[in-house]
């Protein structure tokens, strides 16, 4: 006789029998009463769930003939007329299930929807089952749409996916959709010791409760690892044997663990990580086992009647632990570790990336006082610690004649003992300016270098020409300039400012030669902008609400931090130029 799994032997097949999903049963029990049926379901859900359960059994509650044979569309399928014996043993001929995995083409999909014209054989309903339906490609999806949105009336629909993000929206807004849960680890167990209770399989609490949190809220997950487990244990569930079989971490290496670090024991922190690699047990399981102790004892200190509940057959350590460590030391360690799991592998070694993901939290434990409480921070160390807050101060000021923003930045120090005397800064004088040798013929080639630039008549190199050349010469119509860097003394580019000079005097003829300069455009511009910091500067380190800033709080003008709004002296008619 062959063996049949937990899996399928223990089926649900009926929605009474179904565990962990009562909002989805609710909606189809309601709606198979009143017999307001929807031509199209979609199931969604994690693998295990039982996406293709709840498609069998609606099968059966649309074609359920009733055990006298008169039966009708029910919520409660009876199990032993034809139709429903038949949908359970998979040969009911008006119950098609299609992989979409394996047939996920636009001629798997015709084929399937040309039996849509004939009409039922043994049951009022066609029902198609489209398995992992978001394996389809585009082309099977437009193939399906319209017989999708209004198929016969005797057709029904059924798609099951596990990645509904996958799901064209046009197909979505043409299905009901259901979200079929994770279950919870105690759903799980629960529903393992129902069955093993009916398996007559002896078993410990503790192994059903380490089987369903590595079920990770699959039941079928579940199922599996306890057939497995079962032929592990030779018909028995054990403890040892089960953690043996998965691989997990005993509980008293956890416990070992959080009780060092509790202690800021380091050394024994690194000594059982060591036991831990030399028993070959996983690091991840690890800091995974770690976050749900953890969390046991964050619950044991803000409930005692939860906690009480939660550790019921638990070793009483835990409680103990959880009075060792404050609630930030509970929650940092629980983030290490959460976090922790990434950092594994990155690293060539995982149990030396465990040990530095251990002790973090030594490195950020608070130091304790001498009654055992966290210590104070100093006011010393916690204002250098804490970051300053930045002030902005806009000061408008008067310069050249033109109106400018200042924006500076203030950045506060740490406030001094009040008993201290801070004394007041004295007034900045205004830094000097570079001393400029003005010409007038400086003058003539500044206005008709401006007059070049505004009228866009050079630019690239040819400006460069202008704003760094000197006019040493103007006899009539003979303009000489003179530049100190020769590579800009260049025929091309002196023809160029030529054709441009000559677009305000026409008969203008100018000669470029090489040698020193002290009045150009460009030191003028210089000039004028050394001009315009300088006092803005000035203007900010002598203002009194600087002033009062840097005496109360002990503030220092973030360096070249003072950016006063640029002018452009290459046109007038422009007073200020936003930056």
């Amino acid at each position: 006789m062959s063996y049949l799994v937990l899996a399928r032997k223990y089926r649900p097949k009926t929605f009474t029998e179904m565990v962990g999903q009562e909002h989805v049963v609710q909606a189809l029990t309601n709606a198979l009463t009143s017999q307001r049926l929807h031509h199209a379901y979609l199931f969604t859900g994690t693998r295990g769930v039982g996406k293709t359960t709840v498609s069998r059994i609606l099968a059966k509650s649309l074609n359920c003939l009733g055990a006298d044979g008169q039966g009708g569309i029910t919520a409660s399928p009876c199990g032993v007329c034809e139709a429903c014996t038949a949908i359970d043993a998979g040969r009911f001929v008006d119950y098609t299930e299609l992989d979409a995995a394996s047939n996920r083409g636009v001629d798997e999909v015709q084929q399937l929807l040309e039996q849509a014209v004939y009409k039922p054989v043994q049951g009022r309903f066609k029902v198609f089952m489209i398995d992992e339906v978001h394996m389809l490609t585009n082309t099977a999806f437009n193939a399906m749409l319209k017989t999708l949105e209004e198929p016969p009336e005797y057709l029904k629909f059924v798609l099951a996916t596990t990645d509904p993000q996958k799901v064209p929206v046009t197909v979505l807004s043409r299905c009901l959709q259901f979200n079929l849960r994770p279950m919870a680890p105690e759903t799980v167990r629960a529903h393992l010791e129902t069955i093993l209770s009916a398996e007559n399989i002896e078993r410990e609490p503790a192994a059903l409760r380490l089987l369903a949190k590595n079920a990770h809220g699959s039941m079928r997950d579940g199922l599996s690892l306890t057939d497995q487990a079962i032929a592990f244990g030779d018909g028995v569930l054990r403890e040892a044997q089960v953690r043996q079989m998965l691989g997990a971490v005993d509980d008293r290496y956890i416990l070992d663990l959080i009780g060092c670090l509790a202690r800021g024991e380091g050394s024994a922190v690194i000594a059982t990580v060591r036991s831990l690699q030399d028993a070959g047990l996983n690091a991840a399981s690890t800091l995974e086992q770690m976050t749900d102790v953890l969390h046991r004892m964050m619950v044991s200190q803000i409930d005692s009647e939860a906690s009480s509940a939660d550790l019921a057959d638990e070793d009483t350590t835990i409680a103990s632990l959880a009075t060792q460590m404050s609630a930030d030391e509970i929650q940092l360690l629980y983030s290490i570790c959460l976090h922790g799991k990434a950092d594994l592998g990155l690293a060539s070694d995982e149990y030396a990336a465990l040990t530095m993901v251990l002790l973090r939290l030594l490195a950020f434990k608070p130091k304790k006082s001498a009654d055992g409480s966290a210590a104070e921070p100093s006011k010393k160390s916690e204002s250098s610690a804490r970051p300053q807050p930045i002030r902005l101060a806009a000061v408008p000021f008067e310069a050249q004649s033109t109106t400018v923003t200042v924006p500076v930045r203030v950045q506060a120090e740490p406030m001094a003992d009040s008993k201290t005397e801070i004394p007041t800064p004295p007034k900045v004088p205004t830094p000097a300016v570079p001393v400029l040798e003005i010409t007038a013929l400086g003058d003539v080639w500044f206005e008709a270098t401006q007059a070049m630039i505004g009228n866009e008549s050079i630019g690239a190199l040819v400006r460069e020409l202008a704003l760094q050349s000197q006019l040493i010469s103007k006899e009539s119509d003979a303009w000489i300039l003179q530049v100190d860097n020769s590579l800009l003394a260049n025929p091309a580019h002196a023809e160029k400012l030529q054709t441009a000079l000559q677009t305000l005097v026409p008969n203008a003829q100018l000669q470029v030669q090489s040698g020193g300069v002290v009045d150009t455009p460009a030191k003028r511009l210089a000039k004028a902008a050394n001009e315009l910091q300088a006092a803005a500067e000035a203007l900010i380190m002598n203002d009194e609400t600087v002033q009062q800033l840097m005496r109360e709080f002990d503030a220092k003008i973030v360096p070249n931090s003072i950016k006063p709004i640029k002018i452009n002296p290459l046109n007038t008619t422009e007073k200020e130029e936003h930056v």
